[in-house]
């Protein structure tokens, strides 16, 4: 692969649950090319988003090397970890993750606001991210007073303020309906094509797979096979 910038190397991860050990990774290995967009699918329990937790250096793996744009995450403190997330990956999740007390610009302004970004220049740069997604005009709202659909394109404009390299999204569509999820799909395709960001989507549904470059197909903690679409 010519510009790898996720490289997952015989990853393995287990849960010691008392009586019984749990396999949820057997040796992992990956590489995602800049740029990509990979969709991970496979049935409950397969190990997706354990594979994503442990790739993005939310969760540790008990073995295995991950490099992250040439980084071994391995040789980063907590603190360092904690900041590098911070300013080079994007997280969507299923259920948005939004503060309910916080309005739309506020939830988006948040990461940039923990990381140390000035208070004026946080919120212009929120506006702008709301705008990406076409919601400046909802930037008061609070997130009851949002669609699903509009809180997933809260989350996604959250996940890009800071101009991430990689954007991890689990289930990112799993909670709206056919319409909804094809709309916010087609929102983070064209991101990806505009501005370069790497994508890796964990996701049950193979419409969503289909749009993506490369899709992962896991089962019992390991990678069985992938799927290479044509890029267009």
């Amino acid at each position: 692969m010519a510009d790898p910038i996720i490289e997952l190397t015989d990853l393995v991860k287990t849960y010691d649950m008392g009586a019984v050990t749990v396999h949820a990774l057997r040796g992992v290995s990956l590489q995602v090319e800049r740029g990509e967009m990979v969709a991970v699918m496979g049935p409950s329990g397969c190990g997706k988003t354990t594979l994503l937790n442990c790739a993005s250096g939310i969760d540790e793996p008990t073995s295995g090397h991950i490099r992250i744009e040439g980084t071994d995450l391995a040789t980063l403190d907590d603190n360092t970890k904690t900041a590098y997330r911070a300013r080079r990956m994007g997280f969507i999740f299923q259920f948005y993750n939004l503060l309910p007390v916080l309005s739309a610009v506020e939830n988006v302004e948040l990461p940039l606001l923990v990381s140390g970004t000035p208070g004026r220049e946080a919120r212009e740069r929120a506006l702008a991210s709301l705008d990406r997604v076409g919601l400046r005009d909802w930037s008061t709202h609070k997130p009851a007073e949002l669609s699903g659909g509009q809180r997933q394109r809260v989350t996604i404009a959250r996940a890009l303020v800071n101009d991430p390299a990689i954007v991890w999204a689990d289930e990112p569509t799993g909670d709206l309906d056919s319409t909804t999820a094809d709309q916010v799909m087609s929102l983070m395709h064209d991101l990806n094509r505009e501005r370069g960001h790497t994508f890796v989507i964990v996701t049950h549904d193979p419409a969503i797979a289909a749009r993506c470059n490369r899709t992962i197909y896991m089962q019992d903690g390991a990678i069985v096979r992938e799927e290479v679409m044509a890029r267009g």
